[in-house]
C-alpha cells in the first residue's frame, strides 16, 4: 500500500502532466462519473392532451409600424477584446506613449482590455530582472509556469536561459527579461500576428524605458518582430541588426530560444557562439 507521501507525489505528478498538456481549468468542484450517468434511463416527459384549435374567421391585420431608428452601438475602441486589431494596436500606441516609467507601463498594461489574451490568462507577465541592465532578453510568450507566477522564463526554458547567461557572467540582477506578448495564449499555442501587433507598442515602449545597449531576440517571433527580417531563425541567428531608439541606435542580436534548445540539444553549440558574441559586444570588443 502506498504511503501518504507517495500518494501525494503521484497526485502532483498527475496534475503536472495535465498542466503541461494545456489542461489548466476545471468545470466543477466535484468529480462526476459520466459513464454511469449515461446508463441511467432518461426521465419520462409529461404528456398533455392538446385540444383542437377553435375555428377563427380570417381577418386582415394592419401593416406593422415602422421601428424607430436605433442609436449606433458604442465603439469598443481600446475598451474590450471585441475591438478590431488595428484599433486595439492604435490604442496601445497611444497609451504606451503616456507611460513615463516602467511602473506606469506595467499598471497601464494591467488595465488594457483590447487584447483577447488578457481574458484567458491568469496574470500579466510583465518582466523580470534589472531595469537598468545593459542587455535585454526578449522571448515569445509566457507558458503555464510564467502565467501562474507572473514572471517570464520561470519553467524549464527559464532555467536553461539562466544557465546560458551564467556562462558569460550574467544573471537576472544584470539582465532584463521579457516577451513580445505579456499574456499566455490558451493551451500554450503561438500568439497570432494580430495579438503580436496589438502588444508590440508596449514592448517598444518597454525597450525605450530600459534603454539597453543590446537586445537579444530569443527565437524567430521575437527576431522578426524587432528586426523585420524574413529569414528563419537558423539563418538569422548570430547576427546583429540595428534597432532604433528615440535618441540612439542600439543592436539586436538574434539567437535560438531555450525551448527550441530543449527539443534540439545539438543546437546548443550555435547558442554558445551567439552568447560569446554577446559577451564581446557588452565588453566593447564586437
Amino acid at each position: 500500500m502506498a504511503s501518504p507521501a507517495d500518494a501525494q507525489r503521484d497526485l502532483i505528478a498527475y496534475l503536472d502532466f495535465h498542466v503541461e498538456a494545456g489542461v489548466d481549468l476545471f468545470l466543477d468542484e466535484h468529480p462526476h462519473d459520466r459513464m454511469s450517468e449515461a446508463d441511467a434511463p432518461a426521465p419520462a416527459l409529461p404528456t398533455r392532451r392538446v385540444e383542437p384549435a377553435a375555428q377563427v374567421p380570417p381577418r386582415t391585420l394592419p401593416p406593422p409600424a415602422a421601428e424607430p431608428a436605433r442609436p449606433a452601438a458604442p465603439r469598443t475602441y481600446g475598451q474590450s477584446a471585441s475591438a478590431k486589431p488595428e484599433e486595439a494596436a492604435s490604442d496601445a500606441r497611444a497609451r504606451a506613449r503616456e507611460a513615463a516609467s516602467l511602473e506606469e507601463l506595467e499598471a497601464l498594461m494591467a488595465g488594457f482590455e483590447a487584447c483577447p489574451l488578457r481574458f484567458t490568462a491568469k496574470n500579466l507577465v510583465f518582466a523580470d530582472g534589472s531595469p537598468t541592465a545593459k542587455v535585454m532578453f526578449v522571448g515569445e510568450a509566457p507558458g503555464a509556469d510564467e502565467d501562474r507566477i507572473g514572471k517570464p522564463f520561470m519553467g524549464r526554458s527559464g532555467q536553461l536561459l539562466d544557465r546560458m547567461m551564467a556562462t558569460i557572467g550574467l544573471d537576472r540582477s544584470s539582465a532584463y527579461v521579457t516577451n513580445i506578448v505579456p499574456w499566455r495564449p490558451p493551451g500554450n499555442r503561438d500568439p497570432t500576428p494580430q495579438e503580436i501587433a496589438i502588444c508590440r507598442p508596449f514592448l517598444e515602449r518597454q525597450i525605450e524605458l530600459v534603454d539597453p545597449d543590446v537586445v537579444v531576440c530569443l527565437g524567430s517571433p521575437a527576431t522578426k518582430t524587432l528586426t523585420g527580417t524574413k529569414d528563419g531563425i537558423l539563418k538569422a541567428r548570430g547576427r546583429f541588426y540595428p534597432y532604433l531608439l528615440p535618441t540612439r541606435e542600439i543592436r539586436a542580436l538574434a539567437t535560438l530560444h531555450p525551448a527550441f534548445l530543449l527539443r534540439q540539444p545539438v543546437q546548443k553549440r550555435q547558442s554558445w557562439r551567439d552568447f560569446r558574441l554577446l559577451r564581446a559586444a557588452l565588453d566593447g570588443k564586437a
